[in-house]
């Protein structure tokens, strides 16, 4: 039963017996095997159900009522008590993940999404910013990764970032089931980094990492996505410092008595990239379709060194970061005057125009939040630990790869009737001839 639009280009699914049941019995063979236990494995299927079918409300008790009567406590043991590991369900949906949309010409977004939470006893939960309310308020906060080609986003992973109020407090992170090995304070470029190894070391192709400005400030960050040998593309403040593309490093001169300087300096000290773009020529370019027409804005790069070498102190300017590695420098001036700005170190080669595609396909990873939340309840699990938020987030993001999934496939049954009725309007205009065998195969 087809039960209301969805935002994922068809329909949401009803909880009446109907082919996507059967489809999603299929599609989860493979993570159901990595469960191992029947019990586990009739749960598994149940869970992802009621995220998918019809009800406002996706937390355990009304999604039961819906699809699992009586299954309740089983339903609620699956995901807050039971005794397994979601690791190898993580991997298997890297696995899918790759097969709908990895390639070369992917992308991989790194970002966070805020889930508002009442009280101070779930796990993680803080006042801290949240930018979907684009305001501090009392919330968990999920670092996310997403794969996305062709406009197509999938949600591989999201990963509770812990504020300094939960690590300094061992007792609270005890009785909220912390893992150990996540009770020390990570920053969130340090989980993004570790969540980008996981998905890399599962085979996960892609050609560029994008993040916005809360991961693009951070040099560390940036750092480590190129000792990882990857291209990326971050947004930055207006007051980071860069240096012209032509810094030199030199030894600097110094008083007759004066002791020799040990290290070489710039020869020009570093500015913000605001200022650096100030005299940048300017240029309107569009990057892509969008529900009202083509998309533009006005865009402007030039090649700079970045400024996250060593600190050293300058003459009489304090200490300065020395020149990093040279990397693009990219303004965007959007239509209400908003100037945003962007690092990325992809080939000097990059004309504008690509340099905006790639900055701007980091989009996908809202429509994808927007779509777990609204559509598959990610904000909606009502328990307080750890593993139950992880478990909970874990099982939204399978129900939307296979969504999907389903998605693509239709894209490509329709795609091939258009050109299977293509050929046959052709073929009934053409004159009658017989093919030969090679022909005929084209």
């Amino acid at each position: 039963m087809i039960h209301r639009g969805s935002a994922f280009g068809g329909p949401t699914m009803g909880n009446a017996a109907s082919d996507w049941e059967d489809q999603l019995e299929r599609w989860l063979k493979p993570f159901l095997d990595r469960l191992g236990h029947k019990a586990r494995r009739r749960m598994c299927p149940r869970y992802i159900e009621g995220l998918i079918g019809p009800g406002e409300r996706k937390s355990i008790q009304p999604m039961a009522e819906r699809f699992a009567a009586g299954d309740y406590d089983r339903l609620h043991h699956f995901i807050a008590d039971g005794v397994w590991d979601a690791t190898p369900l993580e991997t298997e949906l890297l696995k899918q993940a790759d097969r709908l949309v990895g390639g070369d010409d992917a992308v991989l977004v790194i970002d966070d999404t805020a889930v508002p939470k009442k009280g101070e006893h779930s796990v993680g939960v803080a006042a801290q910013y949240a930018s979907a309310l684009g305001k501090t308020a009392n919330c968990q906060t999920l670092v996310s990764l997403t794969l996305a080609r062709g406009e197509v986003p999938v949600m591989i992973a999201l990963r509770l970032f812990l504020p300094e109020s939960w690590t300094s407090d061992v007792a609270r992170l005890k009785r909220a089931g912390v893992p150990v090995d996540y009770r020390s304070p990570r920053s969130k470029p340090e989980i993004a980094l570790a969540e980008i190894d996981r998905a890399m070391a599962a085979g996960v192709r892609f050609g560029c990492v994008l993040a916005d400005a809360g991961y693009g400030l951070s040099a560390p960050f940036r750092q480590g996505l190129t000792a990882r040998g990857l291209a990326w593309a971050v947004g930055i403040p207006r007051h980071l410092k860069v240096y012209p593309v032509g810094v030199q490093l030199i030894w600097p001169t110094t008083k007759v008595r004066g002791r020799p300087r040990k290290h070489h300096v710039p020869d020009i000290l570093s500015i913000a990239a605001e200022d650096m773009l100030a005299s940048a020529k300017w240029k309107t370019v569009s990057w892509r379709n969008g529900t009202k027409g083509r998309l533009k804005a006005r865009f402007a790069a030039v090649r700079v060194r970045t400024a996250d070498g060593p600190p050293q102190r300058i003459w009489d300017k304090g200490q300065q970061h020395l020149p990093g590695d040279e990397a693009w420098l990219i303004g965007e001036q959007r239509a209400s005057g908003e100037k945003k700005y962007y690092l990325a170190n992809l080939p000097v080669s990059t004309d504008l125009r690509a340099l905006a595609a790639t900055i701007k396909a980091r989009w996908i990873c809202e429509q994808a939040h927007q779509q777990l939340k609204e559509e598959l309840g990610l904000d909606h699990f009502e328990g307080r630990s750890w593993q139950g938020l992880h478990r909970h987030a874990l099982m939204t993001m399978i129900a939307y790869a296979f969504l999907q999934h389903r998605r693509l496939a239709q894209a490509g049954r329709k795609k091939k009737n258009q050109r299977t009725s293509a050929s046959a309007k052709f073929a009934g205009g053409a004159p009658r001839h017989r093919q030969s065998p090679s022909s005929a195969a084209i």
